[in-house]
Formats: C-alpha cells, sequence, structure tokens
C-alpha cells in the first residue's frame, strides 16, 4: 500500500514549529511498513527549512520517505505554480482524523489486516455496531 503520514501531531508530538518527541513506537512501526514493502509519503504542511528538519529528523531516526509532499520521488514540491498538495495514497495517518489517532499498535494492525479502525473494534474488541438507516442517525 501507499501510506501517507503525517509528521506532527503523527510521527512526533505536536510542538510546532518546533520538533516534538518522538511518538511512542512511531519509528519502529513505519520502519517495518517499509520492511513490509509499503510505500510511505511524509505528508505535512511543513515547507522549507521547517520541512527539511523534519526529513532530517526523521533520516536520523533511519526513516526514508518514498516521497515527500508529492506522490513520487521525482517531484519537487513547489516546483511549478500552483502545485497541488493532495497526495494520492491507499490510506492517510495524520492525528487529525476524526476520532484522534489510535496508538501505533493499532495503525500496524489495521495497514496489516487492511482494516478501518470500526472493522479493528469488531475484530479484535468483539464491538458490535448497531445498524441504524440513514435517516434514522440523521434524524436522530
Amino acid at each position: 500500500m501507499t501510506i501517507a503520514v503525517d509528521f506532527d501531531g503523527t510521527i512526533v508530538e505536536h510542538k510546532y514549529p518546533q520538533i516534538g518527541k518522538e511518538k511512542p513506537f512511531a519509528f519502529a512501526t513505519l520502519k517495518r511498513m517499509q520492511s513490509e514493502r509499503h510505500r510511505l509519503i511524509l505528508w505535512t504542511v511543513r515547507e522549507g527549512e521547517l520541512l527539511r528538519e523534519a526529513v532530517e529528523f526523521c533520516r536520523a531516526h533511519g526513516l526514508e520517505f518514498y516521497a515527500v509532499n508529492s506522490n513520487y520521488p521525482e517531484e519537487e514540491f513547489g516546483e511549478r505554480e500552483n502545485t497541488c498538495r493532495k497526495v494520492n495514497a491507499d490510506m492517510y495517518i495524520d492525528d487529525r482524523n476524526v476520532g484522534a489517532l489510535p496508538d501505533w499498535g493499532v495503525i500496524y494492525e489495521m495497514v496489516c489486516n487492511r482494516w478501518s479502525y470500526e472493522r479493528y473494534m469488531q475484530e479484535v474488541h468483539d464491538v458490535k455496531k448497531e445498524k441504524t438507516s440513514f435517516w434514522k442517525r440523521i434524524l436522530g
């Protein structure tokens, strides 16, 4: 899979524009995903010197991304006017997800099994979601 991974609040604690402490197991999990042939893209709001610092921080922790804020390594962000910041990925790992960021062990299991968070909860924690109609959910 191609997986887009945010930096601040996801790989490290959110201390932008500084770099926060590593989130527990973030680098170990991401390196394992890479070893299992997943393609990782760093997908962050950082740019310029702040982006270079984030890339170097990851490199110092043994993590090289397939691409940074782009779909392919040969694309340089900002090389064209109006460069699109949206990357094409099978999964996005970001602390701003609805419901917040699960821990990295849960993320790894979801990636390996290609599960949504809801499916993870059903499979691992036997949480059954009650089926309700669309209109009943909307009108409550």
